[in-house]
């Protein structure tokens, strides 16, 4: 094995500049990724009724927010999987390892395809079942069941994207995977209403034509990580024989990979718990929380695409034992995540019935709507915190720790404050604050986890200020 870190950007630019760098793109990427969705649902809002389904828009919408929870479970085995391969990627290049880099990207591809394999069962087998278990509106179940089939059935696009640019991210390449969001997203905007409302002579295809927009769009991004990742990326060994499973490289991965998956899917579990416990207040409170949640992703995946880079970074000068970066790297990242999620906080303030008029909702579920952006926000400031933590963690190998603070987050705190809150005699208003309540109890955990990592592995386990090669017993374990 070569013990000399191959020469690499995440180890010689400076880190204040690196991270704008490499997070300006990812941060595009993940805004991108976050447009999907709100296309939908705008189109989708706009859908015409008829005699047998006058608000056929908000039904629509309905359908949209109870598949939402499946949707993303999709990214968080694929997002969680490319964490663990973005970790050991980066780790190995700064290592100088460049056999183990090839083995890690190959069993990656190898694993985002048996992903596709399992939800393309979910999509043939399991997607009534599913949504009956939230609703019994017949005119909801079958516009869900449409969309959702549809977008599991074939969901090979949006998982394989995932790990691919998780291969391009781990080597630096950044801009490329902004170059294929970009293209994604064009398309699914163009096909978004020729394909719902039947334009430019084809059929109109209501909720199925937003599911098909989406899975096209998901396939261009695809196909452009593919094309790029095997023809240009010369980092790593790319041919088509790396595929082929490797026990070893595949538990490396999830050691940190499963903790990621985890901590993506409590996202998913707690849309499915909100659905539950806000139908407990009205059907209107579940499409509000489905439609702002859909609006705060844009802010949520900036922060996570400033994480994105700061993990990379992290990992990178870990193994080479650059204490002085690593240290730099959680600081400017930390910074630029705060700053992040206060201005989004105040946009989405700012602009919180402009942005929500532009879905065609019942006044109800309008003002239902405002009222959740009003008070969810005040908690922005400590949800960036935790995310930049949770970030430092993956990167040091500690996913346990970063899957407990996403547990508080997002279950853990977060759903039994919404139950109680429910109970209110306002529980309209009161209940978004179960939010903003949790992220302050995950965030006292994460400065506690934070400490004893920094003590652990930064001042007791780093001993170089100025960059250099991982000793022999520096290197990184994967414990809880």
């Amino acid at each position: 094995m070569e013990n000399t870190a191959t020469l690499n950007k995440m180890g010689t630019v400076p880190v204040k500049k690196l991270l704008l760098t490499m997070g300006l793109p990812m941060i595009v990427s993940m805004a991108l990724q976050a447009f999907y969705n709100i296309v939908d649902s705008y189109f989708v809002s706009g859908m015409p009724g008829a005699d047998g389904l006058p608000n056929a828009g908000e039904c629509g919408l309905a359908a949209l927010t109870l598949a939402f929870p499946v949707q993303m479970l999709m990214i968080a085995v694929g997002v969680g999987t490319g964490v663990g391969v973005n970790a050991l990627l980066s780790r190995s290049l700064g290592q100088g390892d460049r056999e183990k880099a090839g083995r890690i990207a190959g069993n990656a591809i190898f694993l985002g395809l048996c992903t596709y394999a399992a939800f393309l069962l979910v999509g043939l087998f399991g997607v009534g079942a599913y949504l009956r278990s939230q609703t019994n509106d017949p005119d909801i179940l079958q516009m869900g069941g449409e969309y959702l089939g549809i977008c599991a059935v074939f969901s090979f696009g949006a998982i394989l994207s995932m790990i691919y640019e998780k291969l391009l991210q781990g080597t630096g390449r950044t801009v490329v995977s902004t170059c294929g969001q970009l293209a994604g997203a064009a398309a699914n905007i163009v096909l978004d209403p020729i394909m719902i409302f039947g334009l430019l002579g084809c059929p109109a295809l209501g909720i199925a034509g937003a599911a098909y927009a989406t899975v096209i769009g998901q396939t261009v991004t695809f196909a452009v990580y593919a094309l790029f990742y095997h023809i240009r990326n010369k980092d790593l060994d790319t041919r088509f024989s790396r595929l082929k499973p490797d026990g070893a490289a595949i538990a490396e991965i999830y050691k940190i990979g499963v903790p990621a998956i985890l901590m993506q899917a409590l996202m998913s579990f707690t849309a499915y718990g909100a659905n539950l416990i806000l139908g407990r207040v009205s059907p209107a409170a579940v499409t509000a929380y489905g439609t702002y949640y859909k609006i705060q992703q844009f802010v949520f995946f900036a922060a996570f695409g400033m994480n994105n880079a700061l993990i990379p970074i992290a990992a990178f000068n870990y193994g080479m034992r650059d204490r002085r970066r690593v240290n730099e790297t959680i600081r400017y990242g930390m910074a630029y995540t705060l700053a992040i999620m206060i201005l989004g906080a105040i946009l989405l303030q700012a602009l919180a019935k402009p942005l929500m008029g532009l879905f065609s909702l019942s006044d109800a579920t309008l003002a239902l709507c405002v009222a959740a952006i009003r008070v969810i926000t005040v908690g922005y400031p400590f949800a960036g915190a935790n995310i930049t933590y949770q970030g430092v963690f993956q990167a040091f190998g500690k996913g346990v720790r970063s899957l407990a603070v996403s547990a508080l987050r997002l279950v853990v705190v977060a759903l039994p404050a919404a139950f109680l809150l429910t109970l209110s005699s306002r529980a309209e208003t009161v209940v978004w604050w179960a939010f903003p309540i949790a992220e302050g109890f995950a965030l006292a955990a994460a400065v506690f986890l934070f400490r004893r990592l920094k003590k652990e592995r930064i001042d007791r386990g780093m001993t170089n200020d100025g960059g250099g090669q991982m000793t022999e017993g520096g290197q990184m374990t994967n414990d809880k």
